[in-house]
Parts: C-alpha cells; structure tokens; sequence
C-alpha cells in the first residue's frame, strides 16, 4: 500500500531535521485520540487548527501596547503573534527544527490575551484577587456554590488562559507538544537566562520562548518611538544595534549561531546581558510610564474590573458560561472594542429609538 502523503512528509522530516528536533512521527499525541489526517502531519493540523479559532481571529483587535492609537501602523496582538511566528521559523530552519510545530506554538501563545493588553489582564488579576478576598476564610470560600467555589481560578495568566481556550473553550485537542509550548511560553518581566533555552518540553518550544522577547522589545520599540513615548534607546544597548530591522537580525543570527547542533538554544552572554538591561529599561521607560502619561489605560483597566464585577454579579452572561470561571472567560475573550461597547451598553444611557 503507498505512502499517504503525511507518511511521506513525516519521512523527509527524519532525514532533513536535526536528531534534536520533535518529529510529528514521534509526538505524544493528543488528550483524545484521533484518526492521522492524510495529508497534515499532527503539527500542521495543530497549526491550521489554531489560525482557523475564533480566539486567533480576535486578537486583531486586541492590543499589543498601546490603547487605541491615532495611527495604523501600530501593533497589534495578532501582529505581535506573527512577527513571533515568523522570527521563530527563521530560527527554528536555521537549526533543523521542526517549523510546524515552531509555528503552531507561535500562533497559540497569546491566544489567551485581555482586552487593552497586559493592562487588561493586570486588571482581571486584580479583580478575581478582590473577589476572593471578599468571600472570607477559606472555609469560607470551600462552602461557597459549586459554580463559583471548586475549581474556579485564583489569579489570571495569559498563558494558563491560552491553554485553557485550546482545550476546553474552542476544543481544539492539540498535540501535547504544542500543548506545553503555549504553556511554558512566557517570563513576564523576568530576566532571560540560559535556562530558558533548555530543551523543557522541546527546542521548538524554546525557540518560541526566545523569539516572544526578541519581538516583542524590538517592536515595542518602534512602536514607543512613533508615539513620541521615547525619542530613542540609549546608546548602552547599541550593541544590540540602532535599528529594529538590525536588532531583530543580530539576534537572531546570535542564537543560531550559538545554538546550532547544541542540545539548547541560547544567546550569547553579551546580547543577554544587552536584552535584560533594554528589558528593564523599557519597563522603566515605556511600560511602567505609559499609564502616567496616558490615562485611558487606567480607564480600560477600570473598565475590565467593572465588566468582572458585573457578570459575575448579574447574572447576565451568555449561555455556557457560569460562575467566577465563566466571568473570566467572557470578560477576557472580549477584543477592546467589544469591552467597550459592552461597557456602553450596559452603563451608559441610550437614545430612544425613534
């Protein structure tokens, strides 16, 4: 009997990629079982499963940084989500990984994301912390209705929200690999090191990890210099170069080279040392800073926080969602223009209808 196609793909991946990479042949499956597509490897039906979710859709109308901004060139969270994906595929070719299930991880990452960004997803942290503390001892809490008290969430990640809208909210059944690199995909504000270039789960699932910050300072960056935030990063990371196009392709470049045929992926100890200081310095300089000078962000935190409030209170939230995690999932699936319409409906007065 010929080869299907897929059998033929998973074929040339043994001979064309690295011994270290994840072939498709080799993955430890899904949490259901299903029949091998004919033509997509697992990864590539991971990849076209992801790009084809409601959740992926809205993200180009989420944002990345900046609140509504008077420009179109401004990022997004769908555009950070590519400029991910495609900084990781040019590394993850570069070693012999496999790209698909680089490209995957990549597309699922943020999925989970707030309206209004990390300031939404700082917000809806903050309002289930309020909301627990407000329902006294844990004895307390244990006693509460099974809807708002078992199993109900105590904080809000982007990540944990991501994996929980790949498995539960839109059922996509994912590979565990892709699985575990949404998961383990974010730092925060903490220091890269080299421990995050270490095979985890999979290199693929590395690459990710290191392209989300390669991208995500360079063109938060570019985007701080249009709106006049920042004139320009200092010279003490001119290491790094003085353009994005040259940053992005000086990093890469270091971690291929310092990375190939190794069992890990790493940046050299100069551009680490580099990353982590523009790192803190854009904490200081433009996240941290932006909500000063910009209090629309505060508005939009505000307005997440009474969106929490309100449908975990009213009980006006759509079919299929119930209780403390039904609030979390509705208010933070929302893009921000949903949020504030909803927001409008729901406490500003309307006109008559004529």
């Amino acid at each position: 009997m010929p080869m299907t196609i897929r059998e033929q793909i998973e074929t040339r991946e043994v001979s064309a990629l690295s011994t270290l990479a994840c072939l498709a042949r080799d993955s430890s499956g899904r949490v259901v079982d299903e029949e091998q597509d004919l033509v997509r490897t697992c990864f590539q039906r991971d990849r076209d499963r992801i790009l084809h979710s409601k959740a992926f859709r809205r993200l180009k109308h989420k944002t990345q940084v900046f609140i509504d901004p008077a420009g179109d060139h401004y990022r997004t969270r769908m555009t950070h989500t590519l400029e991910v994906a495609q900084i990781a595929r040019t590394i993850g070719r570069a070693l012999r990984l496999n790209e698909d299930l680089i490209e995957a991880i990549a597309l699922g990452h943020d999925v989970g994301h707030t309206p209004f960004g990390h300031a939404g997803e700082r917000a809806l942290d903050e309002a289930i912390a309020a909301y627990w503390k407000g329902q006294g001892s844990e004895a307390d809490q244990e006693a509460l209705p099974l809807e708002a008290g078992a199993g109900a969430p105590r904080r809000f990640r982007h990540y944990e929200q991501s994996l929980r809208i790949v498995d539960v909210l839109e059922n996509l059944n994912l590979s565990e690999e892709v699985r575990q690199g949404i998961d383990g995909h974010s730092k925060g504000r903490k220091d890269l090191s080299d421990a995050d270039g270490e095979q985890i789960s999979t290199l693929e699932a590395a690459v990710v990890r290191l392209s989300d910050r390669i991208a995500y300072l360079n063109h938060d960056i570019d985007d701080a210099v249009r709106s006049g935030i920042i004139e320009c990063v200092p010279a003490e990371f001119d290491v790094l170069g003085t353009r994005y196009s040259d940053r992005i392709g000086i990093l890469v470049r270091d971690v291929i080279e310092q990375s190939v045929d190794q069992p890990f992926v790493r940046i050299s100890d100069e551009y680490l040392t580099a990353m982590n200081g523009l790192k803190e310095w854009m904490f200081d300089n433009v996240y941290l800073r932006y909500p000063v000078l910009y209090p629309d962000v505060t508005k939009a935190e505000k307005l997440v926080q009474d969106l929490f409030v309100h449908f975990l209170g009213a009980g006006t939230l759509p079919e299929g969602y119930d209780g403390v995690q039904g609030a979390v999932d509705y208010v933070a699936g929302m893009t921000d223009r949903f949020a504030i319409e909803t927001y409008q409906r729901l406490h500003i007065p309307l006109a008559w209808e004529t």
